[in-house]
């Protein structure tokens, strides 16, 4: 039974919006990959092939802010459901793309989709958790894009390699299909005041529903985590390369396993004591396994790199989304997680641009030390919005003493 004491966090359609996300991450990761080799496969240029990947970070950042705003006054239902209807059109007619341009058109408006359904359900995950229970809960439903980002670009690439695009066109569409049945069976709690609230459109302002004032500490944070994250996204295949590992996918597997043991272990470190001390932790484990993969030459370092590395880096993205919800109002809550989102996508995109020049200088295990120094400024921002939390709290206290 559960204690009177204790809010219900396992609910069905907090189960169902898990699940359904998850597949929908799997939908969309599987196609990440090979989206480069496809575009090189219709003619596209070096320039072009860089687009592919540029243009749908872009649109991404730029719906958020006004799904955002949509989500400070609308019901959740259509919103998700909508969202996960359109990326299944849009991953469909990647089959019907037989010109670079027109390929890279779908591109940019897969980017608006997935803008918005990934704001959306990340809005809803959090007003279906209890807030004492919030960081236990973001948790859990980052294991849904975690084990989505891990599991599904190795489908599609077996896929794609094997069977050609078409086949990985179907594989994508069948899991975007269970994902639609999935999340339409949730009810999804809207917020008594955004029920109160009526849409104007004349009421939006770009830079007010792109950046949240109570968030923003946090989303500055997550963009410098995510930076030193993206070395790892860039580089690690070729690194596997450089130093002759072949194994390279049992990096993301114990990253995977050991980021799912500790994720119920800091959710409830989270709600018990705050996010700075978890953070904190989580920034130390990360530096750790990044230089432990720089001086890597070996299957068994590989792997005991990727434990480290997911102990930290597997609970800090969640811990760093509830610190960033736990800060705002319930009808911000959309521009909050937007902004999160978006933090994520420009922080791996400067990585990938900036680090890049990097690596053309040194090599890369150097390039994995250089980009823990962002994990050292985490660590220094973390303690900073600590001490002035609790200069705040002292003096409420002594004010009502």
């Amino acid at each position: 039974m559960e204690k009177k004491d204790v809010p219900v966090l396992w609910t069905k359609s907090f189960i169902l919006l898990i699940i359904g996300n998850l597949f929908l991450f799997m939908s969309f990761m599987m196609l990440m990959p090979t989206m480069p080799p496809q575009a090189k496969a219709l003619g596209a240029s070096d320039l072009q092939i860089g687009l592919v990947t540029s243009l749908f970070a872009v649109a991404a950042i730029f719906v958020r802010p006004f799904v955002g705003f949509v989500l400070e006054s609308n019901s959740r239902k259509w919103l998700v459901v909508v969202g996960a209807v359109v990326l299944l059109i849009l991953t469909i007619s990647y089959s019907f793309t037989y010109m670079i341009l027109l390929f890279l058109a779908v591109r940019f408006i897969h980017g608006f989709a997935w803008g918005v359904s990934t704001t959306v359900n990340g809005t809803v995950a959090v007003e279906l958790v209890p807030s004492k229970r919030i960081g236990e809960g973001v948790g859990y439903f980052g294991l849904s894009v975690t084990i989505g980002m891990i599991v599904a670009p190795s489908v599609g690439i077996f896929l794609y390699q094997n069977f050609g695009f078409q086949t990985l066109i179907i594989g994508s569409a069948t899991l975007g299909m269970i994902a639609i049945v999935t999340l339409a069976l949730g009810k999804y709690h809207t917020p008594k005041s955004v029920q109160e609230k009526t849409f104007n459109p004349k009421e939006f302002s770009f830079i007010s529903a792109l950046f949240d004032k109570d968030s923003w500490f946090p989303a500055v944070v997550t963009i410098l985590s995510t930076f030193g994250y993206g070395a790892i996204v860039t580089f690690i295949v070729i690194f596997g390369e450089e130093r002759g590992i072949d194994q390279i996918f049992l990096y993301y597997f114990s990253n995977a396993i050991m980021a799912t043991i500790a994720r119920p272990i800091s959710g409830k470190w989270f709600d018990s004591k705050g996010p700075w001390s978890l953070i904190v932790v989580c920034a130390v484990l990360t530096i750790a396994g990044l230089w432990v993969l720089s001086y890597t030459y070996s299957v068994g370092m590989l792997i005991l790199a990727g434990f480290i590395f997911g102990a930290g880096y597997g609970s800090m993205l969640p811990a760093l989304q509830a610190w960033v919800l736990s800060k705002t109002k319930p009808e911000q809550r959309g521009i909050a997680n937007g902004m999160y989102y978006s933090s994520i996508d420009l922080g791996i995109g400067l990585s990938a641009i900036l680090l890049g020049v990097v690596s053309s200088y040194v090599e890369l295990g150097t390039v994995f030390q250089i980009s823990s120094i962002c994990f050292v400024i985490v660590i220094m921002m973390t303690m900073i919005d600590y001490r002035k939390q609790k200069q705040v709290k002292k003096k409420q206290s002594t004010a009502t003493v």
